[in-house]
């Protein structure tokens, strides 16, 4: 048995220590159950993120998008910053504990920061101080992406150093399995936080529950937490050797230096500019260095097809909140169509591996990896124009709302008789009794003379620009008629607003399980309620009278419920429906072939892309391409937030298109580099620099023992020198 702190790697080849089970060290467990919670964790968080942002804190689907990729962005950048302190300072296993401490701050800090009813002294549902919740969410943001950032290239690292040399099948088990953790954290957490994120919660008001579907990923960044350390007594705890990034930069930065320097015509050229390190660094070092900067030169396009990846979490998520999400005995909600891609994901890769590259191989293609990536960049276009396929068809289902200059009315006639009116620029119509327009009309200016029925009596009607009106005729034409305030945006989160008008002489009391509408005066209107989708059934009490009125909702509308004058003991046909906005008819399901075709392009481009990278670069030098690989996502994101914030399309389909033709102009320049690369075996050259040092070493021995020779040879020489000088000394003395 060996002790805590041995290097598994000088272990004997011996099995079954109480330090193994089944084969593998026991301390791998804790750290599989670690990265499974930390996934969900952040998966989870991530998920819901871009409807927090538009929901709770109220902004607006641009900014939304922008603040959104810079945390992802962030996510990517520290990394680099994990990497060098666990390497030349902490060692993994610090790191991963104190920057895991800072992880759980952040998440505890952004679940509070969702509590609504902090700073909601009026006890309305909405905060009154949302600085508070913007400042407190985006410092709990910034040290989730300083905490999943700083442990991601420390844990999967750490967990392969528990091994030892005897253990090399178990170790590429452990990867595996490792990486089934990290997509199956990701599809429950994407399942689960959507349907928490739904529930109602509030202490005075009941709203949308983020505060839990935040609290709960940081409850399991805290179980990750306590397993890992709960562990520590087993794991071996390698000392921090150095960090080969910074060994790179400092070689990269003196060759530059070194250059500059002698920029003069009267110093002889060199053949690469990396050659000017030979001065100070070794020249195997510089070969790993040119080796991996051909890798990092290809990486200069790739930053684009991330730009339309990770918006899958934000504008495809937004997107999805103007679809149906009933998919009959489930209920999709927006932020859960994210499951498609992991799902996908953990179907294609083994599919793609055993069936669809053997085939192609077996056709006689030369599918090489560079081409794996282009095709995988093409798909990730083609599934942006599928995306704009759906917003179009969803954008025919939107209402026209009234522009900054434009004003809306629709009419509702409360009497028991139908009336004609007549609107400016409007052909004559007839409301029947107890009905509404089947429309808003528009109109150019604030105020309007209509005139109504026979003989025609005129009246003025005051608008507003911007705005949408509904004016509640009565049937006493001289009666000052109410204009209500209608809805210019459509329902937030797919729920349905509902208002109920009173016609009657009397109050009546309107109520439902979901709301309640209180006491409406006689000819007056309720405040819209916000209504979930499915049947809903509305109890309307008058006096000693009372009935029940239900109704099937879909996702995003809007309904006016007129209670006539008369209200007979059957409510269903009593009571009249104006449709304000329609509901969403758009179906969720239409989002899964841009989803597939994003997966199909993940698959072809990321995971290849990390095979080719690793296959063409030094056996130490993996670390230095796995920061470059993680900096092009970085560099994507902030390329989202620049054209989101830059471009101000009027048109959601318009940018998807700009994007895809993007990636298109982008792949083609890819195409271009990949047929000019040329494929290397870094294990030769670094062979053949060896064994060069090596001949040279040889080389040196051979020289050295010549002049060992030689010099033996003179000692003697020079003392048989001294004999025959004795000789003669002793000859002439006799």
């Amino acid at each position: 048995m060996c002790a805590d702190n041995e290097d598994p790697k000088k272990r004997k080849e011996s099995k079954g220590t109480s330090k193994e089970l089944c084969g593998y060290p026991l301390s791998i467990f804790f750290i599989v159950v670690n990265e499974f919670c930390e996934r969900f964790s952040y998966y989870g968080m991530r998920a819901v993120l871009v409807l927090y942002f538009k929901y709770f804190l109220r902004w607006d689907d641009d900014l939304a998008t922008s603040i959104y990729h810079v945390f992802v962005a962030l996510c990517y950048l520290t990394p680099i910053l994990g990497a060098i302190v666990a390497d030349s300072w902490l060692g993994k296993f610090k790191t991963i504990i104190y920057l895991s401490v800072v992880y759980a701050i952040g998440q505890i800090t952004m679940a509070v920061s969702a509590i609504h009813d902090i700073t909601d002294t009026d006890r309305d549902g909405t905060p009154d101080n949302m600085t508070f919740h913007v400042v407190l969410s985006m410092v709990g943001l910034f040290l989730i992406a300083l905490g999943t950032g700083g442990i991601k290239p420390c844990v999967a690292a750490f967990g392969g150093d528990q091994f030892g040399g005897h253990q090399e099948r178990q170790r590429r088990t452990f990867f595996s399995v490792f990486y089934l953790c990290i997509n199956g954290g990701s599809l429950l957490s994407t399942i689960i936080t959507p349907i928490l994120r739904a529930q109602s919660c509030g202490i005075y008001s009941q709203q949308k529950c983020y505060s839990l579907a935040f609290g709960v990923p940081a409850a399991l960044m805290m179980v990750a937490l306590v397993v890992f350390i709960v562990g520590s007594g087993m794991y071996y705890k390698a000392e921090p050797e150095g960090n080969i990034m910074l060994d790179v930069c400092k070689c990269i930065g003196f060759a530059i230096k070194n250059r500059y320097k002698h920029r003069s015509s009267r110093y002889p050229k060199k053949q690469h500019w990396m050659d000017w390190a030979e001065d100070k660094y070794t020249k195997l070092l510089i070969a790993q260095i040119k080796m991996v900067l051909r890798v990092l030169f290809l990486y200069i396009p790739l930053p684009m097809f991330w730009t339309l990846f990770d918006q899958k979490g934000s504008r495809w998520t937004l997107q999805a909140t103007n679809m149906n999400g009933n998919f009959g005995l489930l209920v999709i909600q927006p932020d859960q169509m994210q499951t498609v891609n992991p799902i996908l994901i953990l179907t294609l890769v083994p599919i793609m591996d055993s069936l669809i590259y053997p085939l192609i191989k077996k056709c006689g293609l030369n599918f090489t990896p560079l081409k794996r990536m282009t095709v995988g960049m093409m798909m990730a276009a083609i599934a942006f124009v599928c995306a704009a396929l759906v917003q179009i068809e969803i954008d025919k289902t939107l209402p026209t709302f009234p522009s900054a200059s434009q004003s809306q009315l629709k009419l509702l006639n409360m009497g028991s008789n139908p009336v004609t009116v007549e609107l400016p620029g409007i052909d004559p119509l007839v409301l029947p009794a107890a009905q509404a327009s089947d429309e808003f009309f528009t109109f150019d200016t604030e105020m309007i003379s209509m005139s109504i029925g026979s003989p025609p009596v005129v009246k003025n009607i005051s608008l507003a620009k911007g705005k949408r009106k509904t004016l509640l005729m009565t049937s006493n034409i001289t009666d000052n008629w109410m204009l209500t305030n209608d809805l210019i945006s459509k329902p937030q989160e797919g729920n349905n607003a509902v208002r109920f008008i009173n016609g009657m002489n009397t109050a009546v009391n309107v109520s439902t399980s979901a709301a309640s509408f209180g006491v409406i005066d006689s000819f007056d209107y309720s405040n819209y309620s916000q209504i979930r989708n499915g049947k809903s059934i509305f109890t309307i009490h008058n006096g000693s009278q009372s009935c029940e009125y239900s109704r099937d909702f879909g996702f995003g509308s809007s309904y006016t419920f007129f209670i006539p004058s008369t209200l007979g003991p059957n409510c269903q046909e009593s009571v009249s429906v104006a449709e304000d906005i329609k509901p969403n008819t758009i179906h969720m399901a239409l989002q899964i072939p841009q989803y597939f075709f994003i997966t199909v392009g993940e698959v072809m481009f990321s995971v290849t892309g990390l095979e080719f990278s690793y296959s063409q670069a030094p056996s130490n030098m993996k670390a230095v391409l796995q920061a470059g690989w993680l900096f092009t996502v970085a560099v994507g994101n902030f390329i989202v937030l620049i054209v989101a914030e830059v471009a101000k399309l009027p048109k959601q389909w318009a940018e998807y298109i700009l994007f895809a033709s993007l990636l298109v102009a982008v792949c083609f320049i890819f195409s271009i580099m990949a047929h000019y690369y040329t494929y290397i075996d870094p294990a030769e050259i670094e062979a053949q620099f060896s064994k060069k040092v090596n001949d040279d070493d040889d080389e040196e021995d051979d020289k050295s023992k010549l002049q060992k020779a030689q010099l033996e040879m003179v000692k003697k020489d020079s003392i048989k020198s001294h004999e025959d000088e004795d000789d003669t000394g002793k000859q002439t003395n006799m």
